[in-house]
């Protein structure tokens, strides 16, 4: 019960700080906790190193990973309630010398769909930004390293669009957020589904925007 309690605590915690991610990993004598908020990491917590496994095999558990497996990475997802909000998270371990190091992801629906002008640019940029996004022809990329807002961006670009008047498909690994007016695809290169075959197919299904 208390390993519970605490991972649970770490989950919601990571939530009320706004972090992106939560990272758990085994150093020699103790398992480090940090939060990645605003783009970098904070040392949140400390905790005993005999607690490691425990805390790893429970959120094994929560994200329908394979508990005994320790020799290789696996990545699982689960949904999570915090208060009254659904959080999901994405889970990725990666055997160390030192034991498994655990990163999750936290998927907050309601930090990431935001108006447009909650994305912080700059007016000319924004008026840049809203011109390109209409046009019926050409690329846009959307760059920047992790919890830069890449994803916030484009999904708030989507949520501009009449999605009753077009055809609209995305291509995500993984699919972060669910919106009614797209067609969305989950990447899955063990199936042969990756990111080139998708938008080939996209290409036969009279599309008007893609995300990849």
């Amino acid at each position: 019960i208390a390993i519970i309690k605490f991972v649970n605590y770490l989950i919601s915690n990571a939530v009320r700080e706004g972090a992106s991610d939560i990272h758990i990993e085994p150093k020699d004598e103790f398992t480090k906790i940090r939060y990645r908020i605003d783009g970098v990491l904070f040392e949140t917590k400390q905790s005993p190193l005999k607690m490691h496994p425990a805390v790893v095999s429970r959120i094994k558990i929560m994200s329908n990973l394979d508990i005994s497996e320790r020799r290789l990475p696996q990545d699982g997802k689960v949904k999570v309630s915090v208060g009254d909000r659904g959080i999901d998270l994405r889970v990725s371990t990666l055997p160390t010398n030192r034991g498994e190091k655990v990163v999750i992801r936290v998927l907050d629906s309601k930090s990431i769909m935001r108006d447009m002008e909650q994305l912080g640019m700059e007016p000319d940029v924004m008026r840049a930004f809203r011109r390109q996004i209409v046009l019926p022809h050409g690329i846009l990329l959307v760059t920047g390293p992790t919890g830069s807002g890449k994803s916030t961006t484009l999904y708030s670009a989507l949520c501009q669009m009449d999605g009753d008047k077009l055809n609209i498909s995305t291509v995500e690994d993984p699919v972060e957020y669910e919106l009614d007016f797209c067609n969305q695809v989950q990447a899955n290169e063990k199936i042969g589904l990756d990111f080139a075959s998708a938008l080939r197919s996209f290409l036969r299904q009279d599309p008007d925007i893609i995300m990849i």
